[in-house]
């Protein structure tokens, strides 16, 4: 059985319109005008259990729209959507022990409070056994470091601080599914290598399914190797992550170092140079000639080290909204659009 399963997804909202101006409210007043939203239009797929997987998209693509229907927060218009077997929009108390949303924008920690009083509140909800719910902050106070934090009034913790108790607090219950809404947003470099580890580990010792939305492509490359690609509501791929970056990436990214310095003239016949400094350069190769030339390029130059590389996982992304904006700039009509 697959952990989650979506089918022809529907997601509209009706939205009152209203034109600018005095003029614009008085005419609202007496004859309301209302727009259609289109947020998600018609999407598909599975995700099979313990599977980590990159869900991406531009702010407004509907991303969040499709986690919250899926953790059962929304109802969809149309289509069918199934978690773990259950019907998210029923909210079945045994759907609701097995999953969980966690937002990186949003906060469930007590404010004014120590972290742990929102921990020994969540034991109560989830009805989870003191011997289980110690066993398990345990196991996630050393998996997040989070010793000397637990007691500490939660306004007085960092961003970091903070964002490490709110995915115990949402792991307490041991959930089977995970859905994660930008969980390293705001943090530094540091902190989110060390969420992503956590998450990395998390799935290993428990086998737990996550669907990760990130805007920090660094995330999506360090965890996932499939992801979903969803753009103005419509999903534009799924599948490999590598096979993404060939399909829309014909080129490789080749780093060299010289014994001697080389000007650009004498690097341009074996691709593009993108940078060059001292004994230092990168060039963009064709991908299908990169064996190739790399291999011309040892035997030409004085190259004491050569790298291949993929493009960024960035560059592979914006090459995908471009291509689809294209489409869009050329179709016939447009939609709404909606996160």
């Amino acid at each position: 059985m697959h952990a989650i399963e979506v089918r022809h997804l529907h997601k509209y909202y009706t939205v009152h319109h209203k034109a600018p101006g005095l003029m614009g409210s008085v005419r609202s007043f007496f004859r309301r005008q209302y727009r259609v939203v289109r947020a998600v239009e018609d999407i598909s797929f599975t995700i099979d259990p313990g599977e980590i997987v990159g869900f991406l998209g531009p702010n407004g693509a509907g991303k969040t729209t499709t986690l919250k229907v899926l953790a059962g927060l929304l109802h969809p218009t149309a289509g069918e959507v199934r978690v773990l077997g259950f019907i998210p929009q029923r909210r079945e108390r045994a759907f609701l022990r097995r999953i969980t949303l966690v937002m990186g924008q949003k906060q469930q920690l007590l404010w004014d409070l120590p972290a742990i009083e929102t921990f020994l509140l969540n034991q109560a909800v989830y009805g989870i056994p003191e011997a289980e719910f110690r066993r398990t902050l345990d196991e996630l106070a050393e998996l997040l470091d989070l010793e000397g934090l637990l007691t500490k009034q939660v306004r007085k913790l960092s961003l970091g601080e903070r964002m490490k108790c709110e995915l115990a607090a949402a792991l307490l219950h041991r959930p089977q599914v995970l859905f994660l809404d930008e969980p390293t947003i705001g943090l530094d470099v540091t902190m989110q290598a060390r969420i992503r580890e956590f998450i990395r580990e998390y799935n290993r010792r428990t086998g737990a399914t996550v669907l990760l939305t990130s805007h920090y492509m660094a995330d999506v490359a360090a965890l996932c190797r499939r992801v979903l690609v969803i753009h103005r509501g419509h999903l534009l791929y799924d599948g490999d992550l590598e096979d993404l970056a060939e399909r829309v990436t014909p080129y490789r990214i080749v780093r060299v170092t010289m014994a001697q310095s080389l000007s650009a003239s004498a690097l341009s016949p074996y691709g593009e140079v993108l940078s060059l400094n001292s004994h230092r350069a990168e060039l963009r190769v064709p991908r299908a000639r990169t064996a190739e030339i790399a291999a011309a390029m040892l035997t030409a130059l004085p190259i004491t080290d050569l790298a291949i590389e993929e493009p960024p996982v960035e560059e592979v992304i914006r090459r995908v909204f471009a291509e689809a904006s294209a489409l869009d700039t050329y179709g016939s009509g447009s939609q709404e659009e909606g996160e």
